[in-house]
């Protein structure tokens, strides 16, 4: 599994790496809250360890801002905080587990593994219904809608809609797009994907208080609440 690790010590982020990449997994770190945010936004992973108290953003605001733009990666919090409160609050804000500090290694590996069995969705179990704040894709009637607004869209535009809400809260970069929406595996050397994102924007942000389709410079894009 691919797991990241935010934690602003250096010493025990180098802990937890090494328990978990002894124990098989591909671990990345981030050292503050606000970079930590950026990387679980930009890359695919499948569990979250965040401390709670971070520089730049703490813990609890970073997943709670994280959930709101609609990441559905597990998370778990370690914080030495560990009374029933606290506990609650982490829960509150969006975590999925809590481990208290200090902690056995065999148990960190244990609770990080069992949140990532949970993110895996079984082949059997079909997504039907996508949804990032208040847009939401019905995948079986084809029916978009933000809000009570019906949106219609066409075949390309919906194609590329679904990629984007399927990866909310990630940077989707050009060359995803072109892979996965066009089937080019290559660079067509066109403003296809400027001319679509631009259409796409018009039917489900011009009308609307909040925009939800952000354009990362110089990376891609990125849909989140």
């Amino acid at each position: 599994m691919r797991v990241l690790v935010i934690e602003d010590d250096r010493e025990h982020a180098d802990f937890i790496c090494r328990i978990l990449t002894e124990a098989g997994h591909d671990v990345e770190t981030a050292q503050d809250g606000i970079s930590g945010l950026v990387r679980a936004r930009e890359s695919a992973f499948d569990v979250l360890v965040v401390d709670r108290m971070l520089p730049e953003k703490p813990g609890l605001q970073l997943v709670k801002e994280y959930r709101d733009a609609g990441g559905a990666t597990p998370a778990l919090f370690l914080s030495a905080l560990s009374d029933v409160d606290n506990r609650v609050e982490g829960l509150k804000a969006g975590a999925d587990d809590y481990l208290a500090k200090p902690f056995a290694p065999e148990e960190l590996v244990a609770r990080v593994e069992v949140l990532g069995r949970r993110q895996a969705v079984p082949d059997d179990v079909p997504v039907t219904r996508l949804k990032v704040g208040d847009l939401e894709m019905d995948l079986l009637s084809r029916r978009v809608a933000r809000g009570e607004t019906r949106i219609d869209l066409q075949p390309r535009e919906f194609k590329l809609l679904e990629f984007l809400m399927r990866h909310a809260g990630q940077t989707v970069t050009r060359t995803m797009l072109l892979e996965k929406v066009w089937n080019y595996h290559f660079d067509p050397q066109t403003n296809v994907i400027d001319v679509h994102i631009s259409r796409l924007r018009a039917k489900i942000d011009k009308e609307f208080e909040r925009p939800l389709l952000q354009t990362v410079r110089g990376a891609g894009y990125c849909l989140q609440a």
